[in-house]
Protein backbone atom coordinates (compact mmCIF):
# COMPACT_ATOMS: atom_id res chain seq x y z
CA UNK A 1 0.00 0.00 0.00
CA UNK A 2 1.13 3.57 -0.48
CA UNK A 3 2.20 6.34 2.11
CA UNK A 4 -0.75 8.31 3.29
CA UNK A 5 -1.39 11.46 5.00
CA UNK A 6 -3.76 11.77 7.17
CA UNK A 7 -4.26 15.74 7.70
CA UNK A 8 -5.39 18.29 10.27
CA UNK A 9 -7.99 21.23 8.80
CA UNK A 10 -8.24 23.95 11.12
CA UNK A 11 -4.48 25.54 12.12
CA UNK A 12 -3.09 23.38 9.56
CA UNK A 13 -4.24 23.00 6.11
CA UNK A 14 -6.91 25.53 6.89
CA UNK A 15 -4.75 28.87 8.20
CA UNK A 16 -7.83 30.38 10.64
CA UNK A 17 -6.05 31.32 13.78
CA UNK A 18 -7.19 34.91 13.37
CA UNK A 19 -10.80 33.59 13.52
CA UNK A 20 -10.33 31.12 16.22
CA UNK A 21 -8.65 33.68 18.18
CA UNK A 22 -11.48 36.06 17.64
CA UNK A 23 -14.35 33.62 18.72
CA UNK A 24 -12.44 32.37 21.10
CA UNK A 25 -12.51 36.16 22.83
CA UNK A 26 -15.75 36.31 22.10
CA UNK A 27 -16.17 33.11 24.26
CA UNK A 28 -14.16 34.60 26.90
CA UNK A 29 -16.30 37.57 27.36
CA UNK A 30 -19.48 35.21 28.50
CA UNK A 31 -17.73 34.58 31.83
CA UNK A 32 -15.65 37.59 32.32
CA UNK A 33 -12.37 36.23 31.22
CA UNK A 34 -10.41 39.59 29.28
CA UNK A 35 -9.30 38.84 25.74
CA UNK A 36 -5.86 36.95 24.69
CA UNK A 37 -3.25 37.39 21.99
CA UNK A 38 -2.06 35.06 19.87
CA UNK A 39 0.99 34.06 21.78
CA UNK A 40 -0.91 34.18 25.05
CA UNK A 41 -4.00 31.82 23.39
CA UNK A 42 -1.26 29.08 22.05
CA UNK A 43 0.66 29.02 25.27
CA UNK A 44 -2.73 28.56 27.48
CA UNK A 45 -4.92 26.37 25.25
CA UNK A 46 -5.29 22.46 25.58
CA UNK A 47 -7.71 19.18 24.93
CA UNK A 48 -9.91 18.66 26.15
CA UNK A 49 -11.28 22.20 25.50
CA UNK A 50 -12.90 22.27 29.25
CA UNK A 51 -9.91 21.55 30.68
CA UNK A 52 -8.42 24.89 28.93
CA UNK A 53 -11.34 26.51 30.25
CA UNK A 54 -10.67 25.03 33.44
CA UNK A 55 -7.39 27.00 33.78
CA UNK A 56 -8.63 30.27 32.45
CA UNK A 57 -11.83 29.64 35.49
CA UNK A 58 -9.57 28.47 37.75
CA UNK A 59 -12.72 25.94 38.11
CA UNK A 60 -14.48 23.61 35.85
CA UNK A 61 -17.15 25.49 33.97
CA UNK A 62 -20.92 24.84 34.96
CA UNK A 63 -22.77 23.12 32.50
CA UNK A 64 -24.68 26.50 31.57
CA UNK A 65 -21.32 28.20 31.42
CA UNK A 66 -20.01 25.54 28.99
CA UNK A 67 -23.02 26.14 26.43
CA UNK A 68 -23.02 29.33 26.69
CA UNK A 69 -18.85 29.72 25.87
CA UNK A 70 -19.55 27.09 23.24
CA UNK A 71 -22.22 29.06 21.38
CA UNK A 72 -20.61 32.40 21.62
CA UNK A 73 -17.08 30.46 19.40
CA UNK A 74 -18.54 28.88 17.39
CA UNK A 75 -21.22 32.13 16.40
CA UNK A 76 -18.33 34.09 16.16
CA UNK A 77 -16.19 31.76 14.09
CA UNK A 78 -18.70 31.22 11.44
CA UNK A 79 -18.91 35.30 11.34
CA UNK A 80 -15.12 35.21 10.90
CA UNK A 81 -14.50 32.36 8.62
CA UNK A 82 -15.27 34.02 5.56
CA UNK A 83 -12.03 35.31 5.71
CA UNK A 84 -9.50 32.16 6.20
CA UNK A 85 -7.73 30.83 3.82
CA UNK A 86 -5.83 27.62 2.70
CA UNK A 87 -2.15 27.56 4.77
CA UNK A 88 0.51 28.34 2.37
CA UNK A 89 1.81 26.10 -0.17
CA UNK A 90 -1.28 23.89 1.27
CA UNK A 91 -2.80 22.97 -2.45
CA UNK A 92 0.52 22.59 -4.20
CA UNK A 93 1.28 19.98 -1.40
CA UNK A 94 -1.91 18.33 -1.35
CA UNK A 95 -2.20 17.75 -5.22
CA UNK A 96 1.72 16.82 -5.46
CA UNK A 97 1.04 13.87 -2.87
CA UNK A 98 -1.54 12.44 -5.03
CA UNK A 99 0.00 13.35 -7.99
CA UNK A 100 2.79 10.61 -6.92
CA UNK A 101 0.85 8.30 -6.59
CA UNK A 102 0.11 8.78 -2.53
CA UNK A 103 -3.12 8.67 -0.99
CA UNK A 104 -4.40 11.40 1.86
CA UNK A 105 -7.62 11.94 4.42
CA UNK A 106 -8.79 14.68 6.24
CA UNK A 107 -10.22 14.47 9.80
CA UNK A 108 -11.05 17.65 11.76
CA UNK A 109 -12.57 17.86 15.00
CA UNK A 110 -14.88 20.42 12.99
CA UNK A 111 -18.59 19.56 13.22
CA UNK A 112 -18.91 17.09 10.02
CA UNK A 113 -21.79 19.05 8.45
CA UNK A 114 -19.45 22.59 8.23
CA UNK A 115 -16.49 20.43 7.49
CA UNK A 116 -17.82 18.99 3.75
CA UNK A 117 -19.20 22.12 2.74
CA UNK A 118 -15.95 24.06 3.69
CA UNK A 119 -13.69 21.51 2.03
CA UNK A 120 -15.73 21.59 -1.06
CA UNK A 121 -16.10 25.31 -1.41
CA UNK A 122 -12.07 25.17 -2.01
CA UNK A 123 -12.25 22.85 -4.40
CA UNK A 124 -10.41 19.95 -2.24
CA UNK A 125 -12.45 17.04 -1.83
CA UNK A 126 -11.24 15.01 -5.16
CA UNK A 127 -7.88 14.94 -3.08
CA UNK A 128 -9.01 12.83 -0.07
CA UNK A 129 -10.26 9.37 0.04
CA UNK A 130 -12.63 10.45 3.23
CA UNK A 131 -12.94 13.36 4.42
CA UNK A 132 -14.56 13.03 8.46
CA UNK A 133 -15.84 15.83 10.85
CA UNK A 134 -16.56 15.56 14.23
CA UNK A 135 -20.15 14.10 15.10
CA UNK A 136 -21.18 14.24 18.53
CA UNK A 137 -20.50 16.63 21.26
CA UNK A 138 -17.91 19.33 20.86
CA UNK A 139 -14.62 19.93 23.30
CA UNK A 140 -13.13 16.72 23.57
CA UNK A 141 -10.04 14.49 22.46
CA UNK A 142 -9.53 13.35 18.61
CA UNK A 143 -8.44 9.81 19.24
CA UNK A 144 -11.83 8.30 19.69
CA UNK A 145 -12.52 9.85 16.00
CA UNK A 146 -9.04 8.68 14.12
CA UNK A 147 -9.73 5.19 15.59
CA UNK A 148 -13.01 5.29 13.36
CA UNK A 149 -11.74 7.33 10.66
CA UNK A 150 -8.33 4.59 10.36
CA UNK A 151 -11.53 2.01 10.57
CA UNK A 152 -12.77 2.88 7.53
CA UNK A 153 -10.02 3.06 6.08
CA UNK A 154 -9.08 -0.17 6.54
CA UNK A 155 -7.71 -2.33 3.36
CA UNK A 156 -6.61 1.35 2.18
CA UNK A 157 -3.76 2.50 4.13
CA UNK A 158 -1.29 0.72 6.19
CA UNK A 159 -0.93 2.38 9.50
CA UNK A 160 2.77 1.50 9.18
CA UNK A 161 3.26 3.71 6.35
CA UNK A 162 0.45 6.26 7.82
CA UNK A 163 1.40 9.97 9.48
CA UNK A 164 -1.21 12.53 10.86
CA UNK A 165 -0.35 16.30 10.13
CA UNK A 166 -1.75 18.65 13.15
CA UNK A 167 -1.23 21.59 14.86
CA UNK A 168 -2.21 20.50 18.20
CA UNK A 169 -0.58 18.10 20.58
CA UNK A 170 -3.80 16.20 20.69
CA UNK A 171 -3.32 15.69 16.73
CA UNK A 172 0.11 13.70 17.64
CA UNK A 173 -1.37 11.80 20.97
CA UNK A 174 -4.32 10.42 18.64
CA UNK A 175 -1.52 9.55 16.43
CA UNK A 176 0.37 7.14 18.55
CA UNK A 177 -2.78 5.90 20.32
CA UNK A 178 -4.03 4.49 16.85
CA UNK A 179 -0.11 3.15 15.89
CA UNK A 180 0.46 5.72 13.41
CA UNK A 181 3.50 8.33 12.84
CA UNK A 182 2.88 12.11 13.73
CA UNK A 183 4.33 15.23 12.16
CA UNK A 184 3.00 18.55 14.39
CA UNK A 185 2.49 21.88 12.67
CA UNK A 186 3.53 24.75 14.51
CA UNK A 187 1.28 27.71 12.75
CA UNK A 188 -1.78 26.64 14.76
CA UNK A 189 -2.87 26.72 18.05
CA UNK A 190 -0.06 24.93 20.38
CA UNK A 191 3.01 26.63 21.24
CA UNK A 192 6.32 24.83 19.51
CA UNK A 193 7.49 24.51 23.07
CA UNK A 194 4.10 22.84 24.05
CA UNK A 195 4.30 20.62 20.80
CA UNK A 196 7.62 19.74 21.45
CA UNK A 197 6.84 18.16 24.69
CA UNK A 198 4.79 15.23 22.76
CA UNK A 199 8.18 13.60 21.13
CA UNK A 200 7.43 14.10 17.94
CA UNK A 201 8.42 16.18 14.74
CA UNK A 202 7.75 19.93 14.69
CA UNK A 203 7.86 22.07 11.87
CA UNK A 204 7.35 25.65 11.25
CA UNK A 205 5.69 24.61 7.64
CA UNK A 206 3.77 22.43 5.89
CA UNK A 207 5.90 21.43 3.29
CA UNK A 208 8.95 20.35 5.80
CA UNK A 209 5.89 18.37 7.36
CA UNK A 210 5.29 17.00 4.09
CA UNK A 211 9.15 15.77 3.80
CA UNK A 212 9.36 14.33 6.92
CA UNK A 213 6.02 12.70 6.51
CA UNK A 214 7.76 11.40 3.12
CA UNK A 215 11.04 10.11 4.76
CA UNK A 216 8.69 8.48 7.49
CA UNK A 217 6.28 6.58 5.43
CA UNK A 218 8.65 5.75 1.98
Amino acid sequence: MQSHIVWDWNGTLLHDMEAVLGASNAAFATVGIGPMTLQEYREQYEIPIPRFYERLLGRMPTEAEWLALDGAFHDRYSELFPAAGLTEGALALLTGWRAAGRSQSLLSMYEHERLVPAVEGFGLAPEFLRVDGRTGASGGRKAVHLARHLAALDGQVDRRRTVLIGDAADDAEAALESGIHAVLYTGGSHSREKLAKVGVPVVDSLAEAVGIAERIAG
